[in-house]
């Protein structure tokens, strides 16, 4: 099948051969942060360099959502279906309200401010969880280069109490986070210390803790070629992955399942649509996207 690479059987059952991959904008700079929203019917990314979020809604096309973004990357949306953003300009955590109102979540732990928070997911629990690299402040290309303050880390914070605590520190480059469908797993991308020759580069897991703490991290997969950047699962609970060369399936137990090739390296993706079958692909500065047989896992 034409942009398709079958490594296990099983992929050949998660494509469709009369549904290809689809181009459907392009002429941004580096798309980020896809995030569905079913009740608008709409998809919310982000043109990172170019400081805005971009909406595309079927048959109408491409418009500015919110210009400027404080160079937001990451977001999702919280279980009341307010959008979570991360802003690297601002190195914070912002909640746009069902008004339209926009909330600073959390911009500091232990007295110090975040680097530059990159990605998030939240869990039906409530609480949300964001990976907190150095990568949006260090250059001014991506939201302008400040002093970090502290290291990389992986978050957990509680939106009740405003709370927040390092749920993983021992990180390089946490980037992008998904759970499983049942949340007992935490899909974490490292992506390493770029600024140096070799930077670790590969999807770690953790087991989530009935109270909310992680244990048992592992290597759950190493991306090839190029390195894992957004995640997102489905509901059999298979990830995929961005990668230099499209979009990777892999299944729960690390296997690479098959490959959708993309014209350009991929920094995110997400499903959405009517049924959550369809998977939106950040390429570079082209929007795609591509029906599956594999619904995206349900969330908050």
């Amino acid at each position: 099948m034409k942009g398709i690479d079958i490594i296990d059987p099983r992929f050949a059952h998660y494509v469709l051969d009369n549904a290809p991959l689809e181009e459907l904008a392009g002429g941004f700079r580096w798309i980020e942060g896809l995030v569905w929203m079913g009740d608008a019917n709409c998809l919310l990314f982000q043109d990172l360099p170019r400081d805005r979020t971009m909406r595309w809604i079927e048959d109408a096309g491409v418009s500015v959502y919110r210009a400027p973004s404080g160079y937001a990357n990451g977001q999702t949306r919280d279980v009341q279906g307010r959008l979570i953003s991360c802003s690297h300009r601002e190195r914070c955590l912002s909640r746009t309200e069902l008004d339209g109102s926009v909330t600073r979540l959390v911009d500091r732990h232990g007295g110090r401010r975040l680097n530059a928070p990159n990605d998030v997911a939240v869990k039906s629990d409530g609480s949300i969880w964001f990976t907190d690299p150095l990568y949006g402040i260090q250059s001014d290309y991506e939201g302008g280069r400040q002093i970090s303050e502290q290291p990389p880390a992986l978050y957990r914070f509680d939106p009740e109490t405003g709370q927040i605590a390092v749920a993983a520190g021992d990180f390089d480059g946490p980037n992008g986070l998904a759970f499983s469908p049942d949340e007992k797993r935490l899909y974490v991308a490292e992506t390493g210390d770029q600024t140096t020759d070799n930077p670790k580069q590969y999807i770690r897991v953790f087991d989530v803790r009935p109270d909310g703490g992680l244990r048992g991290d592992e290597i759950f997969h190493k991306i090839e070629p190029g390195y894992a950047d957004g995640l997102c699962a489905d509901e059999d609970g298979n990830i995929w992955s961005s990668a230099a060369d499209g979009v990777h399936c892999i299944s729960p137990d690390g296997k690479l399942l098959g490959k959708i090739l993309v014209p350009y390296r991929v920094s995110n993706l997400t499903f959405g649509g009517l049924h959550r079958n369809r998977l939106f692909i950040g390429g570079s500065h082209t929007l795609y996207a591509i029906f599956l047989n594999r619904c995206g896992a349900a969330r908050p």
